[in-house]
């Protein structure tokens, strides 16, 4: 029997999953991840799914290394407070190093889109022209564009399409 298919990652669980990376301590693999997000989110996903998001491969490789280059340090009995001080510290500080790593991988993907500007020879005025307008009328009736239009004899009646359904 096929099992049923979860739910698209979105924007809001790769951060949690990402947060979930951040403050991980002791041994990172996939089948802990999953079963990590599993408890929080009630949700499934596989291992292929993970992966194919950037942001969690990159915070994923990057607590790998992170945690294969630590010796496991063994904490003398301190009180719970100071503990719990600590784990926030090497969160924040994992967290650091993630945002620092996106930030260099955004970097290079800005540099490498200025080099391919430069070369088909788009100007800084046409990179930063603004984006067209999102039209946003239902597409089951005609709408006449008669605001757009100068005068009279340039009126255009748009012809409904019927749109594209995802299966998300």
């Amino acid at each position: 029997m096929a099992r049923m298919r979860e739910k698209n990652l979105d924007d809001e669980t790769v951060a949690m999953i990402v947060e979930v990376l951040d403050g991980w301590s002791g041994r990172l693999s996939w089948e802990a991840l999953i079963a990590s997000v599993a408890r929080r989110t009630g949700r499934l996903y596989t291992r292929q799914t993970l992966h194919r998001h950037e942001r969690i491969r990159l915070a994923f490789t990057g607590r790998k290394k992170a945690s294969s280059g630590q010796i496991e340090q063994r904490h003398e009995k301190c009180s719970p407070e100071l503990q719990i001080s600590s784990d926030r510290i090497a969160r924040l500080e994992a967290e650091n190093r993630r945002l620092a790593a996106e930030n260099y991988n955004l970097l290079e993907q800005f540099a490498r889109w200025a080099y391919n500007a430069h070369t088909r020879n788009l100007s800084v005025e046409f990179l930063n022209s603004a984006l067209p307008g999102v039209d946003r009328e239902q597409s089951g009736r005609p709408r006449s564009f008669e605001s757009h239009a100068p005068n009279e004899a340039a009126k255009v009646t748009r012809i409904a399409v019927p749109r594209r359904v995802s299966k998300s």
